[in-house]
C-alpha cells in the first residue's frame, strides 16, 4: 500500500523517496560528509518520504534523535508514511527514550490516517490457500 502511494506521487509530478528504517538508520550513521545532519537534510526533501519496517531493527540514542530531526524537519511541510509491526506504545521501547517517542509521535501523528492491518500475510496467501509456488526451470 505504501508503495502504491509512492507511485502514485510520482505519477502526480511529485518527488518520492523509500527506504528501510534500518537503511536509513545505516545513512544517518555514515561519516561526514553524507551521515548524520547531511543524510537528514537529503532525506527530508521529497515530497513523499516512506520509511518501511519500523520495529525490526534496534535504534541506538544517537540515530533516535536523528530520526526526530527528520521527522520535525518534514513536519507540515512533506508527507512521510511509516510502516510498523509495532504499536505506538511500545515506540517508547524502540527508541530506548519515552519522552523522544512521545514527541515524534505527537509530530507523526498530528495530521496522520492511520491504517491498522490485521489478518494474515500478503506475502504468504498462497501457501494459506494451499497453493505452493512451483519451481520454474
Amino acid at each position: 500500500m505504501a508503495c502504491g502511494l509512492a507511485v502514485a506521487a510520482l505519477e502526480a509530478g511529485h518527488t518520492a523517496q523509500f527506504v528501510t528504517l534500518r537503511e536509513l538508520l545505516a545513512q544517518i550513521d555514515a561519516p561526514a560528509p553524507r551521515g548524520g545532519l547531511a543524510a537528514v537534510r537529503r532525506y527530508s526533501q521529497p515530497t513523499l518520504l516512506v520509511i518501511d519496517e519500523v520495529g525490526y531493527t534496534p535504534v541506538r540514542s544517537a540515530q533516535a534523535h536523528l530520526l526526530f530531526e527528520l521527522v520535525l524537519a518534514r513536519y507540515e511541510r512533506r508527507s512521510t508514511i511509516l510502516t510498523s509491526n509495532l504499536t505506538f506504545t511500545e515506540w517508547g521501547t524502540l527508541l530506548g527514550d519515552e519522552v523522544l517517542a512521545t514527541a515524534l509521535l505527537d509530530r507523526v501523528l498530528h495530521h496522520a490516517e492511520v491504517i491498522t492491518i490485521n489478518g494474515r500475510s500478503y506475502r504468504m496467501r498462497h501457501r494459506l490457500l494451499g497453493d505452493t509456488p512451483t519451481a520454474t526451470p
